[in-house]
């Protein structure tokens, strides 16, 4: 059980105890009937064999309150789309598989790509963006939650706390990010965020100016956790990176278009245990997923900083890489006094040539950055997009219909 302190500049929602699932639940309920609630649930086709989402499935089946759910597939042939299809036929409420592979996606994207209107790369955050512009097209929900799909300690209750704060008609809040302990298996993982993002943000504001944009970023237990809930009015105006650095690039648009105070964070779970990236550190190149996810989120954090109109060098660069080995020693230490207290494994000496490795890859991402055009257009919103295509939103909701018709779903 945590506590009630507040710290940073967004409000901290803390799991306190004493309410139960079922009042939880029954007053979501009541809100939702007036507040219609969407969720969007990005997946792999190598998850619906997964031991996550058939539970996930289940669950979500027994939460009346969701009043329309959009799954975005990727990597799936034909029969992993039908797969999907029969796998997600299980949910009472209205949904839709949105199989990104097809032919029909395929070519609108392309399409729209071609008039700059589509996000470049694949990845989680094309994903979303297609979910989130069918979610929009059908025009029901007034919240939408974005949820993985490889969550295998899942409960109703989770996805009712994140939402609860925009259903809650006092409270005012647009913007809502889970944060739960990254513990299983008598273990602490959560590697990325504690040895690579948290002393980096802390590196930038000793090295920086002080910066309300940092501040509001250092403010979040787990700036990079997936479940988010925002309302779908927020979610037509996000610019949505494609790669590892999305999750820091949506927190960079929420605090680009609201006041912090229209923002929380969410303690959502006691236990939370998905999919772990066990990633080879032996890539001194960085060209394993864990060089490339440590450049893509430190790269989007520069990207930030820069749309705030921050100037970075070479000179900065290479200050920024020794304030971050500093810091990140001394949170090494915390972290194990962490662990030996409570009973859980800790390899220092694993942790330690994870440190080495982000040193190198976040000296790489700021170089390139400095040196090199990093200019990237921003993937377009869907109001921008609707705007400039007025059709395309009606064409994505077409498309997916007819996938579902011609492969047997309802």
């Amino acid at each position: 059980m945590s506590d009630f302190f507040q710290n940073g500049i967004v409000t901290t929602l803390h799991e306190l105890g004493g309410r139960s699932t079922a009042d939880l639940q029954a007053e979501v309920s009541r809100l939702a009937s007036s507040t219609p609630v969407g969720l969007v649930l990005p997946c792999l086709h190598s998850e619906l064999a997964g031991p996550a989402l058939g539970p996930l499935v289940r669950h979500l089946a027994a939460m009346p309150w969701l009043g329309e759910i959009v799954i975005g597939l990727d990597r799936a042939d034909e029969a992993g789309y039908r797969e999907a299809l029969a796998l997600f036929d299980q949910l009472p409420q209205p949904h839709h598989v949105l199989w990104n592979d097809g032919p029909r996606i395929g070519a609108l994207v392309a399409e729209l790509a071609a008039l700059g209107l589509a996000p470049r790369e694949r990845g989680k955050g094309h994903n979303i963006w297609l979910g989130l512009g069918l979610m929009q097209a059908h025009g029901r929900a007034e919240v939408v939650a974005l949820h993985d799909c490889d969550v295998v300690s899942f409960q109703p209750r989770m996805l009712a706390r994140l939402v609860y704060p925009l259903l809650h008609p006092e409270s005012g809040t647009v913007f809502a990010k889970a944060f739960y302990p990254r513990i299983s298996e008598g273990m602490i993982f959560g590697r990325v965020s504690r040895l690579f993002v948290t002393p980096l943000l802390r590196a930038l504001r000793r090295c920086l100016p002080p910066s309300r944009y940092l501040e509001f970023l250092d403010s979040f237990r787990y700036p990079l956790a997936g479940e988010c809930a925002l309302r779908m009015a927020a979610a037509r105006r996000l610019h949505l990176p494609c790669d590892w650095g999305m999750e820091i690039g949506v927190l960079t648009e929420v605090f680009r278009d609201h006041s912090t105070r229209q923002i929380c964070q969410v303690d959502i779970a006691d236990a939370y245990d998905h999919k772990h990236q066990r990633f080879d550190l032996s890539h001194g190149d960085g060209s394993g997923g864990l060089g490339r996810m440590s450049r893509d989120i430190a790269t989007s954090l520069f990207r930030g900083l820069a749309s705030q109109g921050q100037v970075l060098d070479l000179g900065l660069v290479r200050t920024l890489v020794t304030a971050y080995q500093r810091i990140v020693l001394d949170l090494m230490d915390s972290y194990a006094d962490d662990a030996a207290i409570n009973g859980l494994q800790l390899d220092r000496g694993e942790e330690a040539r994870a440190v080495e490795f982000f040193a190198a890859s976040l000296f790489e991402a700021g170089r390139s950055f400095v040196q090199e055009d990093q200019q990237r257009p921003l993937t377009p919103t869907w109001d921008e997009l609707s705007r400039r295509q007025p059709q395309a939103l009606a064409r994505l909701l077409a498309a997916v219909q007819a996938d579902t018709a011609e492969h047997g779903g309802r």
